[in-house]
């Protein structure tokens, strides 16, 4: 015996605890009508999961609960609870007992246990499935059910059968697939629009890489340019600064030396006995025409020093003006956009007061021509910056300042030219002077002269000295600009090899320098902002639409690894059905033919047959001439069970022509031989023999202690010959409190006794 017993507490009319104990093949369980003995079978269909209240005879769940009654107050929760015994391991657990309990309390909570711990619906039925015990089905047949699997058609008819021959937990098993494929196909269709949703971000971000990896290319090209460049100008730098240095030296030197004989030959000619006048006048020209150099010098120097500031401002505007040139670096000014605004404003303004469409279509083109014409105006347009402007302003100011430094410098110049003549008129005077007293005249005179050839000579490499070092400036600026554009790698300059005393023309170092102004322009028009940003960017969201990609495939993989279990299950369950089919046609037949004296019947499986669309219309139908469209069916529909019977001495084929016990016959042979094909553990039969008369009640109570061989039986009856059969019989009376009691008997161990 599988099943041992069955407690029942505030469970309908049970309001207090009422056990029983299943010690017999075969209990049966006998009262008067209302007196709850049906209860028990509907007990046994709560505890095992059933979940439908109106199955029970109930509305609400509180219905299933003792109500009280005028003796007796009402509880406030039922337990209905089943002990197996599972040495066998019928039930897939680790317990030689196993106790199944469910409680549903007022507010409609059930809790569910199994050995005491609380568990959830979901692992009962999955227990109970896999020793083919349900809530439901062909092993408790209630009052009046006996027929429903005659009266069910075809498809709800297979349904029966499947779950009788244990075919019920791959009905489960594929629900759950088809539940994790639908969820699978739901998270495939939210990363797939997750994908799309990244994926424009992701083409932008790689367009801003593959930009910010071409700027990393200029860049490397920069400094390579840039290592190149500054190296030359370093060695350029040094080599004319020594060469200046090296031919400053001997003019220098001559001019001191010139300077102490002038001195020399001055203080001899004011010490001379016949100086005279002209001796003084050589003097006094000598020194002016020193003085008017220096100034003149200095004139020089500072509008050389105002030519190289002149020519970096001119190279500011004009790469201002290029990136001017450019269409996304227009500058526009706020009045003119004001100017549109109001304009577009005015023509708005205007359409209000218009009705026709037309009209309206007149002023909004009108307002796309401003636009355009607006747009283009400005594109042709290169309006100076801010920065420009104030550059020109440097420059006007330094012109200006260059204008009056040339002028000075002319004037000094006439004025040297004026000193000049005299000085030479004076020396010609001197020298037809054969005088030997004209000596010191004529030795100052020569000294003078080399002195201006000298100083000339000085004046030269100053100017190229001021020109290095404006020169040298612009290096150092250079030096700056490549080490915040291309960085240290740019400055450092000692690892380059390039040959000291190789001096290449001048105009080959402006090339370089002109090729590092237009790759500059271009890295600074790139407009990628921090590169480092965008990269780490870029790579993060990568990496979430590789895990996307990832996460895509695999729940490709999990969808087909379903659509193969669900097929797979399809294809078992197809399999063992038709068996099952086969095995119980066989005993149905024999049953059939012990119920009836003779006769058939089976199980036929076919298909649904599905009608197919017709394109006819409906007048085709309604014209009495016209002739009707040929039935063309589908044979694409679901399979179903047919039952077949063949009653002896009677031309009965159809279930409708049975008569009310025939069907009862009939139904319990085909209850009776599911159960011989796939005994159930216990079956539960709630007054299937009301309908039978004397002579097929004693054909029930053989086939009754037939089944007992396989199956615990537990019968609800008022037939005699049906309780003969049992082995324990429990009577259900109602008690003065309005509650169900139950009363037992043993006839076993009462046999015992007698003999």
């Amino acid at each position: 015996m599988y099943l041992k017993s069955l407690e029942i507490s505030g469970f309908k009319s049970f309001a207090k605890k009422a056990t029983l104990s299943f010690t017999s093949p075969i209990a049966s369980i006998v009262g008067p009508n209302g007196s709850g003995k049906s209860n028990v079978a509907e007990a046994f269909r709560f505890v095992l999961g059933e979940q439908s209240i109106k199955s029970m005879r109930g509305k609400r769940g509180e219905d299933l609960i003792f109500n009280g009654s005028a003796e007796a107050g009402r509880v406030n929760r039922a337990s209905v609870k089943v002990v197996f015994d599972n040495a066998k391991r019928i039930l897939n657990i680790d317990f030689d007992e196993v106790t199944i309990e469910r409680l549903v309390h007022r507010d409609g909570i059930n809790e569910y246990l199994i050995n005491g711990s609380q568990v959830r619906l979901k692992d009962v039925i999955e227990l109970l499935a896999g020793a083919h015990i349900g809530a439901s089905g062909h092993h408790i047949i209630s009052q009046g059910e006996a027929d429903r699997i005659l009266s069910a058609n075809m498809h709800e008819r297979r349904e029966m059968i499947e779950d009788a021959l244990g075919l019920k937990v791959y009905h489960y098993k594929k629900q759950e697939s088809i539940r994790k494929l639908e969820k699978t196909e739901e998270n495939m269709e939210q990363v797939e629009s997750l994908r799309k949703e990244i994926a424009p971000h992701l083409k932008f971000l790689k367009k801003q890489v593959e930009k910010a990896e071409k700027v990393r290319e200029m860049r490397e090209e920069l400094r390579g340019l840039y290592r190149e460049y500054l190296k030359r100008e370093e060695i350029y730098l040094a080599r004319e600064k020594n060469t200046i240095a090296k031919e400053k030296a001997q003019p220098a030197h001559e001019l001191a030396r010139l300077d102490k004989e002038l001195e020399h030959a001055r203080s001899v000619l004011e010490k001379s006995k016949n100086k005279d006048g002209t001796s003084n006048e050589v003097i006094a020209l000598e020194k002016a025409l020193a003085d008017i150099r220096r100034e003149r010098d200095g004139y020089t120097r500072e509008l050389g020093q105002i030519d190289g500031e002149i020519g970096a401002l001119k190279r500011v505007i004009a790469k201002e003006r290029e990136q001017q040139a450019r269409e996304d670096s227009k500058t526009v000014y706020l009045k003119d956009v004001e100017e549109i605004v109001r304009k577009v404003d005015q023509h708005i303004g205007h359409s209000f007061e218009k009705k026709s469409v037309e009209e309206l279509q007149s002023i909004f083109g009108s307002i796309k021509e401003l636009l355009f014409g607006f747009i283009s105006l400005h594109k042709t347009t290169t309006a100076p910056t801010d920065k420009g402007v104030t550059t020109e302003a440097e420059i006007n100011k330094l012109e200006d300042s260059k204008k009056k430094l040339t002028a000075q410098s002319e004037n000094a110049e006439v004025r040297e030219k004026e000193l000049g003549h005299r000085y030479a008129v004076l020396k010609d005077s001197i020298e037809r002077e054969k005088d030997s007293n004209r000596d010191a005249e004529k030795e100052v005179f020569r000294i003078i002269a080399r002195q201006n050839e000298v100083r000339s000579i000085l004046n030269t490499l100053n100017g190229r000295s001021e020109r290095i070092s404006l020169e040298e400036d612009a290096y150092k600026r250079e030096l700056n600009e490549a080490y915040i554009l291309a960085g240290r790698e740019a400055v450092d300059v000692k690892s380059i090899v390039v040959d000291p005393h190789f001096v290449e023309p001048r105009q080959a170092q402006e090339d370089r320098k002109r090729v590092l102004e237009k790759l500059k322009i271009r890295i600074e028009d790139s407009g990628t902002g921090n590169a480092d940003d965008v990269l780490k960017e870029c790579k993060e969201v990568e990496e979430r639409d590789a895990f996307l990609e990832k996460e895509l495939t695999d729940l490709v993989l999990a969808k087909q690894s379903l659509e193969n279990l669900i097929a797979d299950l399809d294809t078992r369950l197809d399999l063992e059905f038709k068996e099952g089919i086969l095995k119980i046609n066989a005993q149905f037949s024999h049953f059939f033919s012990l119920m009836f004296g003779g006769g058939s019947a089976e199980l036929q499986v076919i298909r649904e047959k599905k009608r197919k669309k017709s394109d006819t219309d409906l007048s085709v139908l309604l014209d009495d001439e016209a002739p009707l469209p040929e039935n063309t069916e589908d044979e694409d529909g679901r399979e179903g069970i047919e039952i077949a019977v063949n009653l002896p001495r009677k031309k009965v084929k159809s279930l409708m022509m049975l008569s009310g016990g025939e069907r009862a016959l009939t139904s319990i042979a085909l209850l009776f031989a599911i159960s011989q094909v796939n005994p159930p553990p216990f079956i539960i039969l709630d007054e299937t023999d009301a309908a039978l008369d004397e002579a097929n009640s004693r054909k029930y109570g053989d086939m009754i202690e037939s089944l007992a061989k396989y199956s615990q039986l537990i019968l609800i009856t008022h037939n005699r010959e049906t309780m003969s059969r049992a082995g324990t019989l429990y009577g259900v009376t109602m008690g003065a409190d309005g509650g169900s009691k139950l009363l037992s008997i043993q006839f076993d161990e009462a046999v015992k006794v007698a003999k």
